[in-house]
């Protein structure tokens, strides 16, 4: 399914004697068949269930390279992350968002280095593995969440916001390695949300960067992303109702699931990747 090359599958036409390539969208059904529920996923995430848009960049890696699929996306992000700054702008950590920027920091520049060596399947099976592991301790292990916040430690929130803006970075898988952290402190519902929004808000700025220096950003892709805004912004609506009306324990149930389910699907993706590779 995948479609190698596909920025440059583009008609061709004359001026003067020259061959020009027009700005155009993509236009392949399997595009928008994978786009517009990876969209609709985005959208849910950024109104508050985070991990959810997880899976956008590898439902769009199976048609194109998931840095690729990764920059399309991008842009579609930005507007959405506009909005839940907006929304949740007197709801968030800004000491949380504080310990884990600079981690942050120092994994994105870390992904735009070593983007061209390592492989994303691996890193699927690191991320998946791990919080596979952990949200199985939390379920039936002997030591359970706590059940009151707890003070965010500075040196683990470095360590996990580096995690996470190098997973974001390569392949907009920075939900588990953020939420490890943040989870375990237990904040009100919004609270939590509201600082999801303002620390990947950060990172996605960030990623703008190492994006342009690999060479990800085309005319066509990001025409392409205007296409799907549209969208992107009814579905992230749809995100802040849906998190206002769960009940907190209840939107913490949600969210462990959500994790499991998703890393689940990045642990059997990267084995499979790992082994046909």
């Amino acid at each position: 399914m995948r479609k190698q090359g596909w920025r440059n599958a583009c008609p061709l036409r004359s001026q003067g004697g020259r061959h020009e390539c027009p700005v155009t969208i993509i236009t392949d059904p399997i595009f928008y068949a994978l786009a517009i529920p990876a969209v609709v996923m985005l959208g849910l995430s950024k109104g508050g269930f985070a991990g959810v848009g997880q899976v956008a960049t590898p439902m769009l890696a199976l048609y194109m390279p998931p840095l690729e699929a990764a920059a399309i996306l991008l842009p579609i992000i930005m507007v959405q992350d506009a909005a839940a700054l907006w929304v949740y702008r007197k709801e968030w950590s800004g000491r949380i968002v504080a310990i884990m920027t600079p981690g942050a920091i120092v994994g994105v520049a870390l992904a735009g280095v070593l983007a061209a060596y390592v492989s994303n399947d691996a890193v699927r099976v690191i991320i998946g593995g791990f919080t596979v592991v952990y949200v199985l301790w939390t379920w039936i292990g002997p030591a359970k969440i706590a059940r009151e916040a707890g003070s965010p430690a500075v040196a683990s929130g470095v360590f996990w916001g580096a995690m996470s803006g190098f997973t974001s970075a390569i392949g907009q898988a920075g939900a588990p390695a953020y939420t490890l952290y943040v989870l375990a402190l237990r904040l009100p519902k919004m609270m939590f949300v509201g600082t999801t929004a303002y620390f990947f808000a950060g990172v996605n700025y960030m990623k703008i960067v190492p994006y342009v220096a690999l060479g990800q950003f085309s005319a066509k892709g990001f025409a392409t992303s205007l296409i799907l805004i549209p969208l992107a912004v009814l579905t992230n609506l749809l995100g802040f109702w849906l998190v206002r009306i769960t009940p907190q324990e209840a939107f913490y149930r949600v969210m462990f699931i959500i994790m499991f389910v998703i890393s689940l699907e990045l642990l059997r993706e990267g084995v499979l990747g790992m082994m046909h590779g």
